[in-house]
């Protein structure tokens, strides 16, 4: 669990598995974390709950993160995440059906590095979900 390179936060199940599949596919993720809520995303960041023997300083490259979760929302994750010294420098990436502006610009407000509207098309997902893949473990260089 030290090298996770994409946590992946996403309640649909046939979402979670199609963006697996097309990280997988893309061979861009050697190690991929997924959860189904917000409050489980921050337990894994904040190394708390279930992963308290996980060190909190291993964090992954970046967080593909929903906006729409059960117990703890996306917005709300975060605003945490991005408020935490500890992981105010970790990519999140929104990556949601949603396409309300308001949306946009309270996760651009909060600090996200981008922000993705799901495609319908499976094709088009799976294109997507690959080059973000591919940006965010292949191509981009955070500060150490």
């Amino acid at each position: 669990m030290n090298e996770v390179e994409i946590l992946l936060v996403e309640d649909n199940p046939r979402d979670l598995e199609l963006t697996v599949r097309a990280l997988r596919k893309g061979h861009f993720a050697n190690s991929i974390v997924t959860v189904n809520d917000g409050e489980e995303a921050l337990d894994f960041l904040f190394a708390r709950g279930r992963y308290s023997d996980r060190d909190v300083n291993h964090r992954p490259k970046v967080v593909f993160l929903d906006l729409k979760l059960p117990k703890v929302d996306g917005i709300e994750v975060l605003r945490q995440v991005k408020s935490d010294e500890r992981t105010k420098m970790l990519p999140v990436v929104i990556v949601t059906s949603s396409a309300e502006e308001r949306d946009r610009v309270e996760s651009y407000d909060l600090g996200a590095n981008s922000y993705v509207v799901k495609p319908i098309e499976f094709d088009d997902f799976v294109k997507t979900i690959r080059d973000l893949g591919f940006y965010w473990v292949a191509v981009n260089k955070p500060p150490s």
